[in-house]
């Protein structure tokens, strides 16, 4: 192995060990909210619904860069290309959280699901995908077992009550 392969895979373990994944559970329950929120979608209501997770992933993305680049990190230091770099790929998984539901109802009509089949199979797995970043984040933390279990269950709880409020909207 080269220098330049050890030093580029040290990078890269360093950038895992340090990666922070909260952006993810936020990308996660800001997808639930938006397929809970999406009532009357046009004459495509699928490619809409994966367009409208997708943009709202970008630009919930764009202000969580915006914010830590002009917000905290501006009183520490003058942002550089680097830093730039850095913030946005530290809040990359907000949208990444957003792909796996546009994906879900990108398919769902390869799997015979209806225009609703589709919303709730999206909202389950964008709070799978919730509960999922919210233990990878406590498990890349260090965190005990148990703790892992009860962040997966409170996750599940803010999920569920996602799921209440899609209910309750009736549609």
């Amino acid at each position: 192995m080269s220098r330049t392969t050890t030093a580029r895979s040290k990078r890269r373990a360093e950038r895992r060990a340090g990666a922070d994944y909260t952006g993810g559970v936020y990308g996660s329950m800001l997808a639930a909210s938006v397929v809970a929120g999406a009532g009357a979608l046009g004459s495509f209501p699928r490619a809409e619904l994966v367009v409208l997770l997708l943009l709202t992933g970008v630009a919930f993305w764009v202000a969580h860069v915006h914010a830590q680049l002009f917000g905290a990190r501006l009183a520490q230091q003058v942002p550089d290309r680097r830093l730039v770099l850095h913030v946005c790929r530290d809040e990359w998984p907000i949208v990444k959280a957003s792909v796996p539901p546009a994906v879900v109802v990108a398919v769902s009509p390869l799997l015979g699901l209806d225009v609703r089949g589709a919303l709730w199979l999206a909202l389950c797995v964008a709070v799978v995908g919730q509960i999922g970043w919210s233990v990878a984040a406590a498990r890349r933390a260090g965190a005990s077992p148990r703790l892992m279990a009860v962040t997966a269950s409170v996750n599940l709880l803010l999920g569920l009550l996602i799921v209440a409020f899609k209910i309750v909207l009736k549609h």
